[in-house]
């Protein structure tokens, strides 16, 4: 019982490496349907979101704390997926939203620049310059999010337990070089880092739920028990914000009790309320 992070460029054969896994394993493998509910959630087409990850961010910075709901949303939805253990994902920042987990194994797939340039000419029809010109700037991209969200570079090797270059290996070469490193005991699911899954999980849920009505508190939580806290550079909600955050929190699936650390009564005299204009 495992659980898999695949990052990879366009045409570098990490879609194929990813399905082909999953195959072999009997793994569920998830990757454009996180999009899909994002897609759903904020009631826009999923290729505008596709793009939004690859250009500047004005589709999401139209919602007001678009990204901040873009990526708490992307973020419990694929939480929600990973709780049912044995998954493989390919999409959007596993290696980040993952990153903390104890036994995910987050693998790079890279592929030599010539052949994905290649790949690009056959499909989208068009000439080497422009393929490259492609290829380039959907990197750039990548690699702007990971480092604006983040603070770090998609194609850091420290992020990830292996970097495979498809290339002199070939597909088959890497997923049989997977399908024994994941049998490794360090990436073995165990009841601790489920219990951690699962905490990170409905966190995130409730995160998701409050984004739009408070998306500045932090949410962590321990066995059911969320806990709330204030943004430092923010302050904190009133007694009327915080009881309407306890409302949502406590209506999300799985949460037995609010913990506020801090106190609504006393603080809000002392800072400027960044929540009073929300309904």
């Amino acid at each position: 019982m495992s659980i898999i992070t695949i990052s990879r460029g366009s045409y570098s054969r990490g879609k194929e490496v990813a399905e082909k896994l999953a195959q072999r394993l009997g793994y569920g493998c998830v990757s454009r349907d996180i999009l899909l509910e994002a897609s759903d959630e904020f009631n826009i087409p999923e290729i505008k979101l596709v793009r939004a990850l690859h250009d500047a961010p004005q589709v999401i910075e139209r919602f007001n704390n678009g990204k901040k709901r873009f990526v708490s949303f992307i973020r419990s939805s694929l939480l929600q997926h990973v709780k049912k253990d044995n998954i493989v994902y390919h999409g959007l920042a596993g290696h980040y939203f993952l990153g903390n987990i104890p036994g995910i194994l987050k693998v790079r797939i890279n592929a030599d620049i010539n052949d994905r340039v290649s790949e690009e000419m056959k499909r989208e029809d068009i000439s080497h310059d422009r393929a490259l010109y492609i290829l380039k700037k959907d990197d750039d991209e990548r690699r702007k999010w990971g480092l604006q969200l983040y603070g770090t570079d998609t194609w850091d090797s420290r992020l990830y337990d292996v970097v495979l270059n498809i290339k002199t290996i070939t597909v088959d070469d890497a997923i049989d070089i997977l399908v024994n490193l994941v049998k490794k005991p360090a990436f073995q699911t165990t009841l601790e880092s489920m219990e951690v899954i699962n905490d990170l999980a409905l966190a995130s849920s409730v995160e998701a739920a409050l984004v739009k009505i408070a998306p500045t508190v932090q949410v962590t939580c321990n066995s059911g028990t969320v806990y709330i806290a204030r943004d430092k550079e923010s302050g904190s909600p009133g007694n009327e914000l915080a009881a309407v955050i306890k409302e949502v929190a406590m209506g999300t699936d799985g949460v037995r009790e609010v913990v506020f650390q801090f106190n609504p009564a006393q603080e809000q005299n002392h800072h400027v309320n960044p929540f009073h204009n929300i309904g």
